[in-house]
């Protein structure tokens, strides 16, 4: 009998999913949901070809030196930042990541933490829950409105769209973006989404909302020279990756109230937010719980699973991040 692919499963995951790839593979899984350090993921590695990861376990030239039989990694998210894509690709080792099943709740986060933010929920409801609410007041906690205001989309991918749409078809918003490529005009027409340069989308919305993938051209594209450009009644939300934003620019642009408010779901050195941050009233801070419904992150997990059972059983990964592929029988030379 040929014994079957041994994969880890580096982060607690659902049951259903876990029985699924047991019936595949041999696994070993990190059942108390520890956070390991990179040398003690390299341990963990060895003998194994495949390995499912929830984005914040660092794949890269040195562990993949150190883990000469691993053919390919499974990430439980859309973004791949924790994948050095050139060390992987070089070492023929597949990367896949699970586009399009958290796009819809992504999206509407994204308008929760934009709303939260312009219309100051966290700030009052700090206040209420502190006994400090004793009379009305005609300026108690008047935040922005978001009907009918302008909406900055910075990467306007499928989130992005996403979140155009409720804009512009829910909140009756005049949307506009930027983005590394033009979308075409069927799209555009569909988001109602005007293309504006970078500077013009800084000077002109009214709630700007960062959806851009992190690469390192893309780090602390939001700065202090940006959140300078921004108009001081703005709400900036940030549902992309950490390092996007320079969080202590940021938490100086909040306190000096050069903008308004802003909503974060992600941070720079996450799990560790900035102590700045913390200490602006005018900010929602969520702990990367975009995708987090029961029903989406199920399928994220199950996205990942078919990833890996289908490069060990058909050869090929359902949704590679880089190219070309090994053949899934092929032997990896240690590098």
């Amino acid at each position: 009998m040929q014994q079957r692919p041994a994969i880890l499963v580096a982060r607690a995951i659902f049951p259903e999913v876990l029985e699924r790839l047991r019936q595949h593979f041999e696994v070993s899984y990190n059942g108390h949901d520890e956070d390991w350090s990179p040398d003690e993921l390299i341990r963990r590695l060895q003998g194994k070809v495949g390995v499912l990861t929830t984005g914040s376990q660092r794949i890269d030239a040195t562990l993949l030196r150190a883990c000469p039989q691993l053919r390919i990694v499974a990430n439980m998210a859309v973004g791949f930042n924790n994948f050095d894509v050139a060390a992987m690709t070089a070492a023929g080792v597949v990367g896949t990541n699970t586009p399009d099943v958290l796009t819809e709740t992504t999206a509407d986060f994204g308008f929760a933490l934009l709303l939260a933010a312009a219309r100051r929920m966290v700030e009052s409801e700090h206040f209420l829950r502190a006994g400090r609410w004793d009379r009305w007041a005609y300026d108690l906690f008047a935040g922005q409105d978001v009907h009918g205001s302008t909406l900055g989309i910075l990467g306007m991918g499928r989130i992005g769209q996403g979140i155009a749409r409720r804009g512009a078809h829910g909140f009756r918003m005049r949307v506009i973006y930027h983005n590394r490529s033009r979308l075409d005009p069927t799209t555009e027409a569909e988001c109602r989404a005007t293309y504006v340069s970078k500077e013009e989308l800084l000077r002109q919305a009214d709630h700007l909302v960062l959806v851009l993938p992190y690469t390192p051209q893309n780090h602390h594209a939001i700065g202090a020279a940006e959140l300078a450009m921004m108009k001081p009644t703005a709400t900036l939300v940030n549902i992309a990756r950490g390092g996007i934003v320079d969080d202590a620019a940021l938490a100086q642009a909040l306190r000096d109230r050069r903008i308004a408010a802003a909503g974060l779901d992600v941070f720079e050195g996450e799990p560790k937010v900035h102590p700045d941050l913390l200490t602006v009233p005018n900010v929602v801070l969520t702990p990367h719980i975009a995708s987090a419904t029961l029903a989406t992150r199920l399928a994220m997990a199950n996205l990942a699973a078919d990833n890996l059972i289908a490069f060990f059983t058909r050869g090929e990964a359902l949704t590679p991040v880089n190219a070309p592929q090994p053949q899934a029988g092929a032997p990896r030379a240690a590098t």
